[in-house]
């Protein structure tokens, strides 16, 4: 059951208030709802295809009435319900999920926008749902393997998950690689649970079943970012837990008390968020950065909002409000009543005129993957590193640019590798990288090796 909770939900049915028909008759209907009470399931098995009307009408009120350009399919691998022969639901995978969501994305090409789907299932149905669905996914892949290399300063989970990623097929230019969003951060570990929940996955030189690797990530995961760690990030259901960007790198640096935080910890919270807006840019696909992220919102205070957190949603407190350029600095609430969040880095407006500020650094970083077609590569190879907290990727650049390299070290050490890369054609005879240090990683094509790439060198996340 998704999002279940002992005493908030326990069931995925509910039934309405007494409602009055058009035949004048008064009814309570009972009804499914795959997520919260008031969100009710559509019958996508009902041949009348009334709900498949519903939701294309609404696509292209959004498209041809709105203005949308871009519209987002969330919970689009639940379209199909009905029971298997052993009296087990069946939704996930099922066969009229990936032709209602083909319709819908095609559709939506129609119009002239485009679709991406928010799709934390196995590997297996995010590479079958993009064959003709959503033209890109969100990037559930890497996401929680990221944050997992960045609490632990260990990459190697992170690798097995592009591994996994290229095994299944999956592009990583149809993802949309992001920071924070209006969800939690989740770490489910879907593709662990249930298909692969049995089959052997080789990680840090051990051989462990997906069900007991999976226990492991979480349970290190919750560890760190919750509980007596990190006591402003709440868990949220069984899914993950509710957290901004900046209060995982927080708690990562083992920061418990986010009111004394020192400028020194404020210069170290900055690189170690660039870090990430590296890993997430330079590599192909869309990259994704929210108003959090940009102005470095610490979460609310669980009692700023009790009130909507009484149905046991803990996300509220990563929502809070901000102001990006100064409209209303006085402010304590944005207009729809959500106190403002605390903000480290202060407003774009005013760090865009700080050469050294977070966003000045990020735009530097954006105005390089514009430079090289970084978004249009093909991530060719994700080699073997020797140290932990090492993650290499090789990109083919667009217009026979070369070859680029990003380099990002996890750890808290400076690494010093030597990695042979046979048969790449150096860009400008050498590689672009990036790191945690925020300095380039350094490579050279020996002479006596023409189209190899070696040696990376990249300071620790602290420097």
């Amino acid at each position: 059951m998704i999002f279940f909770e002992p005493g908030v939900k326990e069931t995925d049915w509910s039934a309405t208030p007494a409602v009055t028909g058009a035949d004048g008759k008064t009814r309570r209907w009972v009804y499914l709802h795959y997520f919260k009470e008031g969100q009710p399931s559509l019958n996508w098995l009902d041949p009348t295809f009334a709900a498949q009307q519903l939701i294309i009408g609404d696509a292209l009120h959004a498209i041809d009435c709105l203005g949308a350009r871009g519209l987002r399919l969330d919970a689009n691998g639940f379209l199909g319900v009905e029971m298997r022969p052993n009296d087990t639901a069946w939704s996930e995978s099922h066969p009229l999920s990936l032709t209602g969501n083909q319709i819908l994305g095609g559709m939506i090409r129609k119009a002239g926008a485009f679709s991406f789907q928010e799709l934390n299932l196995t590997l297996d149905d995010i590479a079958q749902m993009s064959k003709g669905g959503a033209d890109l996914s969100y990037d559930f892949v890497t996401r929680p393997a990221y944050q997992h290399a960045l609490l632990t300063g260990d990459a190697s989970f992170l690798r097995l998950m592009l591994g996994e990623m290229h095994r299944f097929g999956i592009d990583p230019a149809s993802l949309i690689h992001a920071l924070q969003n209006h969800d939690e951060l989740t770490i489910e570990l879907v593709h662990f649970w249930t298909l692969h929940a049995n089959d052997m996955f080789l990680y840090k030189g051990q051989t462990f079943p997906g069900s007991i690797l999976r226990e492991h990530i979480r349970e290190e995961m919750y560890e760190r970012l919750s509980g007596e760690h990190a006591p402003y990030n709440l868990r949220f259901v069984t899914n993950g837990v509710s957290c901004t960007t900046v209060s995982i790198i927080t708690a990562a640096l083992g920061i418990r008390d986010l009111g004394l935080i020192t400028a020194e910890q404020l210069a170290l919270i900055q690189k170690i968020h660039l870090l990430l807006v590296i890993y997430n840019a330079m590599q192909p696909g869309v990259v994704a950065l929210s108003g959090w992220d940009l102005i470095g919102a610490l979460p609310l205070e669980a009692g700023q909002v009790a009130e909507r957190m009484a149905d046991g949603d803990t996300r509220w407190i990563h929502r809070g409000g901000y102001d990006l350029v100064d409209l209303a600095p006085q402010a304590d609430e944005s207009l729809r009543g959500m106190p403002r969040a605390r903000s480290l880095y202060g407003s774009l407006s005013s760090q865009l005129q700080q050469p050294d500020s977070f966003a000045s650094r990020v735009k530097k970083v954006l105005a390089v993957r514009q430079a090289y077609g970084i978004a249009s590569s093909r991530q060719v190879l994700v080699p073997e590193v020797q140290h932990p907290g090492l993650l290499v990727m090789v990109h083919e650049l667009p217009a026979g640019k070369g070859t680029q390299l990003t380099a990002l070290n996890f750890g808290s050490e400076v690494i010093s590798e030597e990695i042979v890369l046979e048969g790449f054609t150096p860009a400008g005879g050498g590689h672009a990288g990036r790191n945690a240090g925020r300095r380039p990683a350094r490579g050279r094509a020996p002479a006596d090796q023409p189209g190899s790439v070696r040696s990376v060198v990249v300071a620790d996340r602290q420097q």
